[in-house]
């Protein structure tokens, strides 16, 4: 599904990702876990297509999609929620949801997604005609998590999702995630601080410190690690 090798991304002089390589597969949730400042969302965002890649390559579906921009990676059904959730705050629930299908052309499929996501998402359906900008912080990243369902993406990209949440609203977030990749079959690269919410949902998982891939394994032999349990895990190594 997705092969990222030896990738390079800079702000200038700065490089805030150097060598990284991470695949997932089909069907298959992958985490990246890692402090502020260690590259993670650089990745996702070069993977996506807002931000050049440096050097490296970037494989989606065996096509090489490094020099490409955003709108013609999301045709190829790569869909991203952003960190910090990046909603249209003086447009309703509706029209947010609606702006995720803005490449696709049939209306009969987008009232069949919308329908879908709203199933999915029982909230969004009760608050359509309310601004984003008011909703609350769980109910906007569903929101956020919605809007990319709308592309009808084979593979979604989500940046800390559980960011600024409740702990009760994290495990409502970890169990759509989870739903969404075991129901719909949509393959997830999630990018986390939190990592048991993490370990919980991926079935292998990779460490980034400092712009690089530091650790990489199945989420049940990085929980086992020392540095990983003192890091990330709040143990004693």
């Amino acid at each position: 599904m997705l092969e990222v090798s030896d990738l390079d991304v800079r702000y200038g002089n700065v490089a805030a990702v150097k060598g990284v390589s991470l695949r997932v597969g089909e069907g298959e949730v992958v985490a990246v876990i890692g402090p502020n400042g260690a590259g993670k969302t650089s990745t996702l965002r070069a993977i996506s297509g807002l931000v050049p890649s440096a050097g490296g390559s970037i494989l989606l579906g065996g096509r090489d999609i490094s020099r490409w921009k955003a709108h013609r990676v999301v045709a190829l059904g790569l869909a991203h929620a952003p960190e910090g959730r990046r909603l249209f705050p003086q447009m309703t629930v509706l029209e947010n949801l609606k702006m995720g299908a803005y490449r696709r052309r049939s209306a009969v499929e987008i009232r069949r997604t919308l329908e879908a996501v709203e199933r999915r998402f029982p909230r969004l359906a009760e608050r359509r005609t309310q601004l984003a900008g008011t909703l609350s912080g769980g109910e906007q990243q569903m929101l956020a998590i919605g809007r990319a369902l709308m592309a009808e993406p084979r593979l979604l990209l989500l940046d800390e999702p559980s960011f600024g949440l409740a702990p009760m609203v994290v495990r409502e977030i970890a169990r759509i995630v989870q739903a969404i990749n075991q129901e719909q079959g949509v393959s997830v690269l999630l990018v986390e601080q939190n990592a048991r919410m993490a370990f919980g949902i991926a079935s292998r998982a990779y460490v980034m410190e400092t712009g690089r891939v530091a650790l990489s394994g199945s989420s049940s032999e990085l929980t086992e690690s020392p540095h990983v349990k003192a890091a990330y895990l709040g143990g004693s190594a």
